[in-house]
């Protein structure tokens, strides 16, 4: 419709054009010839040359102009080689651009159809030259009335057209509503689904179209997704049992097997059965005379005494990212490193072990309001190669570590009661914590069932200024020793006494350095004490 419409117009306006230039052309041609006779007139009566008859004759034409114009929008009018007016059928004026435009039209002696803005309404008109009077002549009319008919054309054309589009928006809102039932069926049901998770929804079909097969699938779909859903319900509540069952077997396993030794076998049970070399810190905690403090506690008593000072302890080992072992009777055996290793593990069992002879003196302080003795503990801690894993039979295994190392941990442990000291650790602890707490040299031992030497430390978190002078006094002593120098060793033990008096290592050194004053020891002395009893 807008293309016939605006064809429409062209074809009216192109069409009123032509009647135009022919109408207007028709009455410039009348003009021209009433203006060629007045101007006969005066030549035939040889009046040419005479002003006042050529004004009479200018006259004559303006008024033949008037004459002939059929309406008030018509204008006939003339202009000098100035391009000012000279004849006007109505009063008028010319600008600059008109005069600009009609002095071209002039000097050019353009005769036909033209088009210029007079009294700033644009008018179509045709012009012709008449050269006695050396006016340029112009019959025109307003083009806005010219071309009227035209746009009532285009303006009916529009009203036309926007009544169609409002109408055909109607339809197509009736016919979209009516198609796409379906579709909005499809999409509420689907909705419908995703809200309530109702996967026994279905879609009716209503057409065997396209849609209709959409509806049909859809309801295909739906139905498998609905076995689906059923069967991942299930499997879901299996897992959710599996789980629970996992998380109490994990629960009762804990209480035997190492938190992180749980997490290992689960995620990789294949290896479960294989042994494998780590470096750890091994740690071992005995009771002291436990014999004797058994024998004042009921059976009963005893059990519940020892698991309430064994939960003491491992909360403590636990926190310091160690595993227990096995208990020992009243020993605890545990150790850092495996199944996760960590860089500070022999820090770590050095910390435990400090903190667990701290709690001890909480602990011993409540044997003692219930009356009850108290408990003394000597811990040895050592650091090395063991094979760590699952060891025993298919029926009964334990998560634990075996080899030289841990033997010597346990006659670490044996050691603090001779040397009574709380804890005691080999020199390859004292190597890995030596630049974080500060140490003690103890002594040089060859343990049973060993034949080379190795230097035992104790160690504590932090020293009293007293204890720090002591124990620099204490190394001074040992290096003295060790060279044989045993008067000036003896001086230095002897300060440490005065310092620590009652300590025990110093006192121990203070012997023996008086020994040696006395009897000097036998050639290839190394300073070594071999020791006889675990």
């Amino acid at each position: 419709m807008v293309i016939t419409a605006t064809i429409s117009s062209f074809s009216a306006r192109s069409g009123m054009t032509r009647i135009a230039i022919k109408f207007l052309s028709f009455k410039a041609e009348e003009l021209s010839n009433y203006v060629g006779n007045q101007w006969n007139l005066l030549v035939n009566n040889g009046l040419s040359d005479n002003p006042a008859y050529v004004e009479v004759a200018k006259n004559a034409i303006q008024s033949y102009a008037s004459s002939i114009i059929k309406s008030k929008t018509e204008l006939i009018f003339a202009v000098d080689k100035d391009s000012n007016v000279a004849m006007s059928t109505r009063p008028m004026k010319l600008g600059i651009e008109e005069k600009s435009l009609l002095y071209d039209y002039e000097l050019n002696k353009k005769s036909g159809w033209v088009t210029l803005k007079v009294n700033q309404k644009q008018r179509v008109g045709y012009g012709f030259y008449f050269k006695p009077f050396d006016w340029y002549f112009l019959v025109t009319e307003d083009e806005e009335v010219f071309y009227r008919e035209s746009k009532e054309i285009l303006v009916q054309t529009a009203y036309v057209l926007a009544g169609t589009i409002v109408f055909s928006i109607i339809l197509l809102i009736i016919f979209t509503g009516f198609l796409t039932r379906p579709l909005r069926s499809i999409v509420d049901t689907m909705k419908h689904v995703i809200s309530t998770n109702d996967m026994s929804q279905r879609v009716p079909v209503e057409y065997k179209d396209e849609i209709g097969t959409l509806a049909r699938t859809f309801n295909i779909m739906t139905g498998e997704l609905d076995k689906a859903y059923k069967q991942i319900k299930k499997f879901a509540f299996k897992s959710v049992l599996a789980e629970k069952k996992e998380r109490k077997i994990r629960n009762i396993f804990q209480k035997y097997v190492p938190k992180d030794v749980i997490e290992t076998i689960f995620k990789n049970p294949e290896k479960m059965l294989i042994g494998d070399n780590r470096v750890v810190a091994i740690l071992f905690s005995d009771i002291r005379s436990f014999t004797t403090i058994s024998e004042g506690y009921m059976p009963d008593e005893l059990v519940h005494v020892l698991n309430r000072y064994f939960g003491l302890m491992v909360d403590i080992i636990i926190k310091h990212n160690g595993v227990i072992d096995k208990y020992i009777g009243d020993a605890i055996m545990a150790f850092f490193g495996a199944p996760v290793k960590r860089e500070d593990d022999a820090l770590q069992a050095v910390y435990a072990a400090i903190e667990m002879q701290e709690t001890l003196t909480a602990f011993n302080a409540e044997q003692v309001k219930i009356g009850k003795p108290e408990f003394r503990t000597g811990i040895g801690i050592n650091y090395g190669v063991v094979t760590v894993g699952n060891i025993g039979s298919e029926k009964k295994m334990d998560y634990t570590i075996i080899g030289d190392m841990v033997n010597l941990g346990s006659r670490l442990e044996g050691l603090t009661k001779p040397y009574k000291q709380q804890v005691i650790f080999s020199e390859s602890v004292y190597r890995k914590i030596q630049k974080v707490l500060p140490c003690r040299m103890i002594d040089k031992v060859v343990v049973k069932g060993k034949t080379q030497g190795e230097s035992i430390y104790t160690a504590k978190k932090s020293l009293t200024a007293r204890e720090k002078k002591a124990w620099s006094y204490h190394a001074m002593g040992m290096k003295h020793y060790y060279k044989m120098d045993f008067l000036k060793s003896a001086k230095y033990f002897m300060a440490v006494q005065k310092l620590l008096p009652g300590d025990h290592v110093s006192g121990i050194f203070l012997e023996r350095c008086k020994k040696y004053i006395k009897h000097k020891p036998s050639a290839g002395w190394n300073g070594l004490e071999v020791l006889t009893s675990k």
